[in-house]
């Protein structure tokens, strides 16, 4: 039983769902009408103060206050990286850090954006699963991130990727949440095909994405198309096999008719040699799919290395050849820790 002289605890408002909000409002004695503004206020605007919810009623702004928050971020550092990108590292009110990227480009604007404090998939060749994992964040938090890029570049985003710190669908409800939000026209109206979720192979929960009403974009990290080498590489995903992902995206392309990326980040002697390239190909020739490969990033006491620029682009025209689109993918940011593979929680 709660102590008489103890507060409710306050939720944060931005966790509410829209009835709960509406809930709300009806015990407040407050109009229907008012959601749609809070909403805004929230969604929109990110305001971090009920004080700015400037066209509600101060009785109404007081009363909010007292039974809701509006959580809590604050950018602890920010790094500008000579290409324009930007790496931000977040604060949340419990004390747990994340970081997250804007990458602009003409009259773009990009952000890689975390769905979970660390990560627990142990990726060998990732800074941020180094640590392994903090906690996951919710959907607010995922959706703050990209508030706050937007308000520090004063420019509308056009495009998220969830490839930032975690494994998305290791916090699967609040990834997808932060997605549809994202994508509402009464959130930041973000169109869906430019919403991209990326996953280390997570096959039980590429099913169900696959079976989402909206045209969310998919992104695997394949890695390597050799059981041995992926499972060395990627020990987070050894219970599903290279065949079964190959069944699901099968399924999954299926389904949606949707073409996937797969992500091959390049590591000198590792994934990189002819057996890697010839099974690659085999993996990939005559589906749906779009490669992407990716010139290793530098990560401080890493025993990989980056495989040559010669290399990535013979794996591409092999690709090609076998009838598989490819492209090498430009890092962003690296020179500040923030391209693929580089992000984890720390101060400098």
């Amino acid at each position: 039983m709660q102590p008489q002289d103890e507060a409710p605890r306050r939720r944060d408002l931005r966790d509410m769902t829209e009835g709960e909000v509406a809930e709300l409002l009806a015990e407040l004695g407050q109009p229907a009408f008012r959601a749609k503004q809070i909403r805004s206020w929230v969604w929109e605007k990110g305001v971090g103060s009920f004080d700015e919810m400037s066209n509600l009623p101060k009785t109404l702004r007081q009363a909010l206050a007292k039974r809701c928050t509006l959580g809590g971020a604050e950018e602890a550092v920010c790094q500008e990286s000579a290409d324009g990108s930007k790496k931000y590292l977040i604060r949340y009110d419990d004390g747990v850090c994340v970081e997250c990227v804007g990458m602009p480009s003409r009259a773009r604007l990009t952000v890689c954006a975390s769905t979970q404090a660390g990560c627990g998939m142990r990726c060998a060749f990732c800074a941020t699963g180094k640590a392994g994992l903090t906690r996951s964040l919710t959907a607010a938090e995922i959706y703050q991130q990209v508030l706050h890029v937007r308000d520090d570049f004063d420019t509308r985003v056009t495009g998220v990727v969830l490839m930032g710190q975690g494994e998305p669908f290791a916090n699967y409800d609040e990834s997808l949440a932060a997605l549809r939000r994202l994508n509402d026209p009464e959130g930041l109206g973000i169109g869906a095909r430019h919403l991209t979720v990326s996953t280390c192979g997570i096959i039980p929960m590429i099913t169900r994405f696959s079976r989402e009403p909206e045209q969310f974009t998919l992104a695997v990290s394949l890695h390597s198309a050799v059981q041995r080498t992926r499972d060395a590489l990627m020990p987070g995903v050894k219970r599903y096999s290279l065949l079964r992902l190959y069944d699901a995206m099968g399924e999954y392309v299926d389904r949606t008719g949707r073409r996937p990326t797969y992500e091959y980040a390049l590591i000198k002697g590792i994934n990189d040699t002819d057996e890697e390239l010839a099974y690659l190909c085999d993996f990939c020739r005559d589906t749906l799919c779009h490669v992407n490969i990716i010139q290793l990033n530098q990560v401080p006491h890493s025993k990989f290395q980056p495989s040559s620029a010669e290399r990535a682009n013979t794996f591409v025209r092999r690709l090609a050849a076998v009838g598989v689109e490819a492209t090498i993918r430009k890092s962003r940011g690296a020179d500040i820790d923030a391209a693929c593979g580089q992000l984890r929680q720390r101060n400098a």
